[in-house]
C-alpha cells in the first residue's frame, strides 16, 4: 500500500508518517523498485500502535526507545513490558484526572437540574 493510502486510511499526514520514519518511531518501510514506500501489514500494525500511543500522549521519544528495545529482540522483553506498564501508570493518571473533571461537571448539572434555576443571587441581573 502507498503513503496516500496509509494517510488516508488512519487519517494521519504523508508527512507524520515520513517524520515518524525518519525519526524512528516506526521501523523503516520497505520500498519499491522506484524507491516509493511500500506498507505491508506489520508497517500498517506499527503506524497502529504509533497512533494509539500518540493519541494517549506518548512522546515520539519514548516510541523511538521502544522501537530500538523491539529490534534487541527476546532479550529486550523484560525492558520493553517495563516501559508499556510504565506509560500504563502515566494513562492511568490522566484517565483519573479526566474522571474526576467529568464527575465535577456531572454534578454541576445535576445542581443545575434540581437547584439553580430559581436562582436569584448576586450573579443574576
Amino acid at each position: 500500500m502507498k503513503i496516500k493510502e496509509v494517510s488516508q486510511k488512519y487519517n494521519i499526514p504523508a508527512d507524520t508518517l515520513r517524520y515518524w520514519e525518519r525519526q524512528g518511531a516506526i521501523p523503516p518501510v520497505n520500498r519499491d523498485e522506484a524507491g516509493y514506500r511500500d506498507y505491508d501489514q506489520e508497517d500498517m500494525d506499527w503506524i497502529s500502535f504509533a497512533q494509539c500511543m500518540r493519541e494517549a500522549g506518548v512522546s515520539i521519544e519514548y516510541l523511538i526507545e521502544y522501537i530500538e528495545l523491539f529490534k534487541g529482540g527476546k532479550k529486550t522483553l523484560e525492558a520493553r513490558k517495563d516501559l508499556l506498564r510504565e506509560q500504563l501508570k502515566v494513562i492511568k493518571r490522566h484517565l483519573d484526572e479526566v474522571q474526576n473533571t467529568y464527575d465535577l461537571i456531572n454534578k454541576k448539572v445535576q445542581n443545575y437540574e434540581t437547584h439553580v434555576e430559581g436562582y436569584h443571587g448576586k450573579l443574576i441581573k
